[in-house]
């Protein structure tokens, strides 16, 4: 197994690395909308902070040699259900080749952000 670790994405939050490569796949941590250089979240609303929460997700596939379209599985957290149709427009935007996905809403996400998404990308050209 291959860490994968970029500082243009935010930091782990906890005991846990940014991805893992393991055989052909990239298996990424959740990212949420923190802004790397500042480490804060500074995007207001779901469309703003889904925005973010998609550009670390690709600087983490960008660190592991790959991009969106390499993406496999996608798992997607919404803080609201009411915000499925904005969040599906940011990530209709990235996500261009429908790769499978679970979108869920849940209690509650880490610093109170509105969205989460993790990733599992092939690697094996």
């Amino acid at each position: 197994m291959k860490k994968i670790s970029t500082d243009k994405a935010p930091a782990a939050i906890g005991p846990y690395s940014q991805a893992i490569v393991a055989g052909d796949f990239l298996y990424a941590s959740g990212q949420i909308p923190i802004n790397p250089a500042t480490g804060n979240v500074e995007a207001e609303g779901i469309t703003a902070q889904a925005e973010q929460s998609m550009k670390n997700v690709g600087a983490v596939l960008e660190a592991a040699g790959v991009t969106y379209d390499d993406v496999v599985k996608t798992t997607c957290f919404l803080a609201e259900i009411a915000d499925f149709a904005s969040f599906n427009e940011v990530y209709a935007k990235y996500f261009t080749k429908n790769p499978a996905r679970s979108c869920v809403a849940v209690k509650d996400l880490p610093k109170g952000v509105l969205c989460e998404v993790e990733v599992i990308a092939f690697i094996g050209k």
